[in-house]
């Protein structure tokens, strides 16, 4: 029950564990937020300074002004925190001093108005600078941190605690006390009520914006952890299908999807087997890397998607997941441009090594596909089956690049350049009707 109402109170928790690279985001947050503190007291210091310049004073009034100097010292300060913070990230101790400073200014200033304008001390009681405290407050919640706002609701309350007390103790502080609120608002008269209220009137307010940064802390850092964890997930799925997933409208269900026409590519290393024997798990995990890393920079210059790994093998799909109205040429593009890295490129130990690519055109699924909890975003259907089965059948024919008829017609006059050979009619096992099967080669 406790914890229930505290949830609801300040909002879900956070893990109190949290990964480095989260602090470090958070931290970069926090810092930048500081700067535009900075930047927002440096011109808060400059329209006191305005104020104070304008304002008019009483020419009997010869003496001792410490308004001036308190708006040089807080001005020095703040410029030097405005420095510091674009250097260091300020530690707590320090940006505690900035606030109570913050207010402690302001108190000052508004202490100075019965000396200046040579009136009794409660005289400064009704001034309407005190506004400021609630600004100075506030501006604490650029940072996402309430303890800075409690921290200058507090100074803030105390402060004017501390105001009004001066006033009451005061010369003839306590004959000018009164209950009549008409004569408190005509005269410089006290009334204690007015005072509590502004001091419970800070008090409520800091607290009330302190939970809510509280709330708005969690919902920061959580929004920080789920974008990093997004960051790193999309180096394990494209990052065009991490945007579909979650630009999605609803939560993706298993078994939903959409049905495209579009190229599948499939596409695999030959004799892998052979080369894994020669080769340690870890120079076989470097050549593999090294040979992936080589293939999507092609993959990616001709608009394919890498829709799934699997050991040597990889699935490619053009027009599933982003339109490509030249998809069939460009997945013809893919695949005798991986040949031709293939051919020339000398991986780690010296290994050559040569792939087969299946490429097929047709209407496929796009979508979600395995448990409720458990699932894998790909795509499916009778025609990805089909570049499945032809990018084995690659051995048979002695080829390296089989495609259907079907991605033949759809690449039109785009491919012309390329050597495109008839294999005659296939059973493609798995299918009873014939498919028809070109080997596609790079010019001579």
């Amino acid at each position: 029950m406790k914890s229930t109402l505290w949830a609801f109170l300040f909002g879900k928790p956070v893990n109190a564990h949290l990964p480095e690279r989260v602090l470090i985001a958070i931290e970069h947050q926090q810092r930048d937020s500081e700067k535009l503190i900075g930047w927002v007291q440096l011109l808060l210091v400059t329209i006191f300074a305005s104020l104070y310049a304008f304002a008019p004073t009483s020419a009997m009034n010869k003496g001792f002004h410490p308004v001036p100097w308190a708006l040089s010292l807080y001005f020095l300060f703040t410029f030097a925190r405005l420095i510091l913070s674009y250097r260091i990230a300020l530690p707590h101790w320090f940006l505690t001093v900035s606030v109570i400073a913050d207010i402690g200014l302001l108190m000052v200033l508004i202490w100075s108005f019965h000396i200046q304008y040579m009136q009794p001390a409660s005289f400064y009681l009704k001034a309407p600078t005190m506004i400021y405290v609630f600004i100075f407050i506030t501006l604490r919640s650029l940072r996402f941190d309430p303890r800075y706002i409690l921290i200058a609701g507090g100074a803030a309350a105390f402060g004017w605690l501390t105001l009004a007390l001066y006033v009451i103790w005061s010369e003839g502080g306590k004959s000018m006390i009164t209950r009549d609120y008409v004569t408190y608002l005509t005269s410089n008269s006290i009334l204690i009520g007015a005072e509590v209220d502004k001091i419970i009137a800070i008090v409520l307010v800091s607290g009330v914006l302190a939970i809510a940064v509280l709330r708005a802390q969690r919902s920061f850092i959580r929004a920080i952890t789920d974008e990093i964890a997004a960051k790193d997930l999309s180096r394990f799925v494209s990052p065009e299908i991490a945007d579909r997933i979650t630009r999605a409208e609803h939560q993706i269900k298993p078994g939903e999807g959409d049905a495209v026409t579009a190229t599948v590519m499939f596409t695999d290393i030959e004799g892998f087997s052979t080369i894994s024997e020669k080769l340690s798990p870890k120079e076989l995990a470097k050549l593999l890397n090294e040979y992936f890393t080589q293939t999507s920079a092609v993959i990616d210059r001709f608009g394919g998607i890498i829709t799934q790994f699997e050991g040597d093998a990889m699935l490619i799909t053009f027009n599933a997941i982003t339109s490509d109205p030249d998809h069939a040429a460009n997945a013809v593009r893919t695949a005798l441009a991986i040949q031709e890295i293939a051919q020339s490129h000398t991986f780690c130990h010296g290994a050559k090594i040569k792939t087969r690519c299946g490429i097929n055109t047709g209407e496929i699924i796009v979508g979600a596909i395995g448990a409720e909890n458990h699932l894998t975003f790909t795509v499916h259907g009778d025609n990805v089956n089909i570049a499945a089965r032809l990018e084995q059948l690659n051995k048979q024919y002695g080829s390296y690049v089989l495609a259907t008829r079907e991605t033949h017609r759809a690449c039109g006059d785009l491919c012309e350049g390329s050597d495109w050979t008839p294999c005659g009619d296939v059973i493609v096992r798995g299918r009873a009707a014939p498919t028809p099967v070109l080997s596609i080669a790079s010019p001579s």
